[in-house]
């Protein structure tokens, strides 16, 4: 699971989360060497994690054309039944094909930063793909019933509100690029979708 959280719906006990498959090194440092130079001697990104006694470090493990060392899918979105304890369903999650360089044919499945919402009518909506896409999937079955292209990634947690004056329903999502993704585009973009 990443850092985003998840989502749950009540009424049918489903907790739904996006997940990623994408290993990196991680390591601690302590807090009386982490400003060090000669600490600090690989790539990757150097955290000082304020009030703890460690720093992290971490490079995710990549290869010359940018992609994961791992097979795919490098991200998936999970529906996990809480009432039995089991995965219900399990899809891949956006794209990587145009991350970084040009990549050959790429599976589906990108790393993904930002969590899902479910709403009542069923739907689970959900960005933080690389591929700068916000989804629909039913959350009964995994599929996806809807995707449309945003400015930037959506590397945030989408929101639901409603219009009390027409009721209609809309779903928001910060579209802004990652900072720490080199390979996309950054903006500050937020975009509606009006429901059905």
């Amino acid at each position: 699971m990443t850092w985003s959280g998840y989502a749950f719906d009540p009424a049918r006990s489903l907790l739904v989360t996006n997940t990623n498959n994408f290993p990196a090194k991680v390591k601690q440092i302590p807090r009386a060497i982490f400003w060090d130079d000669n600490v600090r001697t690989e790539s990757g990104d150097y955290n000082p994690q304020s009030g703890t006694p460690y720093g992290l470090f971490r490079r995710f493990l990549q290869s010359p054309s940018d992609m994961p060392c791992v097979a795919p899918p490098w991200g998936t979105l999970v529906a996990v039944d809480l009432s039995d304890g089991k995965i219900r369903w399990q899809v891949p999650l956006g794209t990587m094909q145009d991350f970084g360089h040009k990549q050959p044919p790429t599976p589906p499945g990108s790393i993904s930063l930002g969590g899902p919402i479910v709403t009542a009518g069923g739907l689970v909506f959900i960005g933080g793909t690389v591929d700068s896409y916000i989804h629909a999937f039913d959350v009964e079955t995994g599929n996806e019933l809807w995707k449309a292209q945003l400015p930037n990634s959506g590397h945030a947690t989408p929101m639901t509100y409603r219009l009390a004056a027409n009721g209609k329903q809309y779903v928001v999502i910060a579209a802004g690029g990652h900072p720490k993704i080199t390979e996309e585009s950054l903006g500050d973009a937020v975009v509606a979708f009006a429901l059905p």
